[in-house]
């Protein structure tokens, strides 16, 4: 396997079989999961920080004083 791709394209293999005899399932399953690997490593490293939730946002603390006035209890528990 590692003869004839490295003869085609002749650059190195991306991946190589030291031992065993995989049949193409295994292979196939194999490199799906490499690929998968290194996909999730790439969008990591390109992903904002995750978003900081409102409820655990520190400021969401600082907030304006409830005025006076019909309903104002009720709106006092609501985040500004």
């Amino acid at each position: 396997m590692t003869g004839e791709a490295s003869d085609r394209t002749g650059t190195a293999p991306l991946l190589r079989v030291e031992r065993g005899a995989p049949d193409d399932e295994e292979l196939a399953a194999l490199a799906t999961v490499v690929a998968g690997l290194a996909s999730a490593a790439s969008s990591a490293a390109t992903e904002s920080p995750a978003r900081r939730s409102r409820w655990s946002d520190p400021a969401s603390r600082l907030r304006l004083p409830s005025r006076p006035g019909r309903g104002a209890w009720r709106w006092s528990a609501y985040p500004a």
